[in-house]
């Protein structure tokens, strides 16, 4: 938690110094985030071993089309592993009224075990676009080499959101994990979205798996989350 702290610190100093003359360079538009929740799930999945979660990033948008960023969070696996940090960049193209984003992501962790190979590294490709008031859109992830060398896996999604109130939306998803050997499942959420203001927001999420015996974190939860966006 203390390394978290510094980064986030960090990314809060960085924000102070710095923002204002990148605000000069209209190519590029720097932000940042802040928050917490009462559990960090992941595909359905707790991170965090049902406990709480402190998080935060920094996000370049580059030239209206490129983005780039950083992500920070505790976790909690049993195991010593205390961190995750994700590094990412993509682009997010439009072609008629289909928003499209294509990234890579890397996740690593601080504190893991020696051997136990839990960094690892998704290709991202997704496509929303509006249907009225409402945005859908599907996604997928792969990775040739996932979390503790399990090998080669892919992530489907598909979801939705519509507001439904001034400052309120509801929004879900349904996904499936396909992982190497007998770990795939099923996982879905809904959940409602508040806008307090222009930066802070709270969000309350019911998620779920199909597959409760692979362990307590993979059972059905409701989170409570609130992020700050400056």
């Amino acid at each position: 938690m203390n390394i978290l702290k510094t980064m986030l610190v960090a990314a809060a100093a960085t924000a102070a110094m710095g923002g204002s003359a990148l605000a000069a360079d209209e190519d590029i538009a720097l932000s940042f985030n802040l928050g917490a929740a009462t559990d960090y799930v992941f595909r359905g999945v707790s991170q965090t071993d049902n406990e709480g979660q402190i998080f935060g990033g920094a996000d370049a948008t580059l030239y209206g089309i490129g983005y780039a960023g950083v992500w920070v969070s505790n976790v909690e696996f049993g195991n010593g592993t205390d961190l995750e940090y994700d590094i990412y960049a993509g682009i997010k193209p439009t072609i008629g009224v289909v928003n499209l984003d294509f990234g890579v992501y890397y996740y690593g962790y601080t504190n893991q075990p020696t051997g136990s190979h839990e960094d690892y590294v998704e290709y991202k490709a997704a496509a929303s676009t509006a249907v009225g008031p409402a945005t859908v859109g599907a996604l997928v992830f792969y990775s040739p080499e996932f979390f503790g060398k399990t090998g080669k896996a892919t992530y489907y999604e598909v979801n939705g959101a519509v507001p439904v109130a001034e400052k309120v939306s509801v929004s879900g998803a349904v996904g499936h994990q396909e992982i190497e050997g007998p770990a795939d499942y099923n996982t879905w959420n809904l959940g409602v979205s508040y806008a307090l203001n222009d930066t802070v927001g709270f969000d309350l999420r019911y998620h779920d798996t199909d597959e409760h015996g692979f362990g307590d974190i993979y059972e059905s939860k409701v989170v409570l989350g609130v992020k700050a966006s400056f």
